[in-house]
Parts: C-alpha cells; structure tokens; sequence
C-alpha cells in the first residue's frame, strides 16, 4: 500500500487538530507536519518533502496562494491541496492558478476529503462537487457555459489519456494552467473530476466519440 505523506497548513490549531485526526483514521495517510502560516508552510514542505500538502489560504506571514506557488515551483513532486472555507471564483483560480492541484471546502464530507487528498497526490486536478456547484451557478448564462477552444483542446489530450503535464508540453502552456483550463471547463460541464468532465463534452458533442 503506497502511503500518501502529507503537511498540514492551517493558521486555527483546532482546524489542524480536526484535520490530524481524521486522516490518522485512514491507513495510507502519514502526517509529517504541521504549519500555522505559509512561510512555515514552505520550510516544512521544503524539509520534508511530502506528497501533499493541504493549504488554507488566508494565512499569516505569507498568504496560502503565494505559498503554494512558492511551494509548487521548489518541489515539483509535492502536490497542493487547497482546504478553505473561501469559495468565490477569484479565490480559487487564485490558487490554482498558484499550481494548486485543487480545491475543496472546510465544511465538505470526510470521504470527499479524503479521495480529494488521494487523487491529489495521484496528480489529478480536484474540484469538490460543493466548489463545482457554486461556480456552475455563476456560469449559467450560454455566453459563458461554451467551452472555449482551448478549454476543448485542453479537454481533447485528457481523453487520449495525458497528465496535466502531458497536456502542457503539447499545448506549449504551463501545467498551472491547464489546471485553470480544467476547473473552468468543470465548472460549465458541472462536473467534478477529468473523466466526467469527457464523458459529458461527448454527450453534448463538444468532443468526438472515441
């Protein structure tokens, strides 16, 4: 059993105690650390070198945002897992844009929680349903639920199987990026993870039956 080594980054002691706790419940979570800014956050993910780290992002000393991309650009093998109770549109292209691998809210389910922290550390981009949801509802007018042709292209190289990795080389973007071109299109197709989001732009002829 592969074991997901995790950091904890979260300004409330009782946040980080909560969350200890519940991911000690499950076999292959270890936590490795604990930071209560983001500056701290950086100095252990640096030491440890952990698998994921879940990032709140209103922090002291140094914001969670920033953290992550300082975080993403030094330990290209860490994956950021963004854990908030902030859930407006710039809050989380914010940090995804930061190199997030995802986002979810504070007040989500344990099992989300946990299959976000395992699909996280797979390298998958993560948007929980309640985060999907709300960005859905905002993005309800037709001007704005199209997929744009970068979003399908985006969308065209994760059904032929590509990381987000993958994706960037052949598109000539950065990763980071095509994480934000994934939540947006996740968002419209109001959808919660890469193969869903396939699944349905086929449906709805965004992308040509395989």
């Amino acid at each position: 059993m592969s074991v997901v080594r995790i950091v904890i980054a979260d300004d409330h002691p009782v946040v980080r105690e909560g969350m200890r706790a519940l991911l000690r419940s499950q076999p292959d979570f270890e936590v490795v650390g604990e930071a209560a800014d983001g500056r701290e956050a950086v100095r252990l993910a640096v030491a440890e070198a952990p698998d994921l780290v879940l990032m709140d992002l209103r922090m002291p000393e140094l914001e969670g945002a920033a953290a992550t991309a300082e975080i993403t650009a030094r330990l290209p093998g860490t994956r950021v897992l963004v854990v908030t109770t902030y859930d407006s549109d710039a809050d989380i292209l914010r940090a995804v844009e930061a190199g997030a691998s995802g986002y979810i809210l504070k007040d989500s389910p344990s099992d989300e929680l946990f299959a976000a922290v395992r699909a996280a550390a797979r390298g998958e981009t993560v948007l929980a349903p309640s985060v999907a949801a709300k960005l859905v509802a905002r993005t309800r007018q037709p001007a704005k639920t199209a997929l744009t042709s970068r979003e399908v292209e985006v969308l065209a190289c994760v059904a032929r199987g590509c990381t987000n990795a993958e994706v960037g080389r052949e598109l000539f973007i950065g990763e980071a990026t095509v994480k934000t071109h994934l939540l947006r299109a996740f968002a419209k197709l109001g959808v919660d993870d890469r193969t869903a989001a396939v699944t349905v732009a086929i449906q709805r002829g965004m992308l040509p039956s395989p």
